[in-house]
């Protein structure tokens, strides 16, 4: 993902790349362009269980948006309202602006080189709450960190 503006050093692996310009025909986004949170995979993947399982409890806990993945397998990022990398801090990940460049979101789901979707914008909605999506990570960290300390 070609950006502007990060707030903490990116994850190691190949950054997201998805195609050509935002709004191309197809799905867009009210706010503005996303900005994309950057984690490793395997914090990504619980993030997102996390997020599910508490959009299917309480209404008012948000779902989670669009979320890529690099064909590495390193990284996910989730997109998340514009403006969120001006505040983002959390450690081990992380959020930059993408004012819109590189990104499309059209009838199908859109890939180019090694990047694709986990979660395509068209099955989810418009982004992930960037407080849901800061608990859940830190939930998942813990998760990971536990299962690690049993082995």
């Amino acid at each position: 993902m070609e950006s502007t503006d990060t707030n903490t050093a990116p994850e190691p692996g190949a950054p997201l790349r998805t195609g050509a310009p935002l709004a191309a025909g197809g799905a867009s986004f009210a706010l503005g362009a996303p900005d994309l949170v950057t984690v490793p995979t395997r914090q990504g993947l619980e993030a997102v269980d996390i997020i599910q399982r508490a959009a299917g409890q309480a209404s008012r806990a948000g779902g989670v948006g669009p979320v890529l993945h690099d064909g590495s397998g390193s990284t996910l990022g989730f997109l998340v309202p514009p403006g969120t990398a001006d505040a983002w801090d959390l450690p081990g990940s992380a959020c930059t602006h993408t004012n819109g460049r590189g990104m499309r979101f059209g009838d199908t789901s859109p890939t180019a080189g090694d990047t694709g979707w986990l979660l395509p914008p068209e099955a989810v909605g418009p982004v992930t709450d960037p407080e849901v999506l800061r608990a859940a990570l830190g939930e998942a960290a813990r998760l990971i960190e536990a299962a690690d300390n049993c082995r």
